[in-house]
């Protein structure tokens, strides 16, 4: 039996303009609003990501994350 739908968290997110944008345009593709895209991303997290990509894309972006901030 197919798991209910229920959005039962909010909660404040702060994004950078790219990533609001990759959100919306993802979002828009799978014909989902950005909180049951995000929904979808994380309840499927290990089968939607590649590991090896994640850990260099996260190193890279964590050593912009300050810079990026001023």
């Amino acid at each position: 039996m197919p798991k209910r739908f229920r959005l039962t968290r909010r909660f404040p997110v702060a994004m950078t303009e790219d990533g609001y944008r990759s959100l919306k345009r993802f979002a828009t593709e799978a014909g989902l609003d950005e909180g049951e895209a995000l929904s979808f991303l994380f309840e499927n997290w290990s089968s939607v990501i590649n590991d090896e990509n994640l850990t260099h894309r996260l190193r890279l972006f964590n050593s912009e994350l300050e810079t990026r901030k001023q």
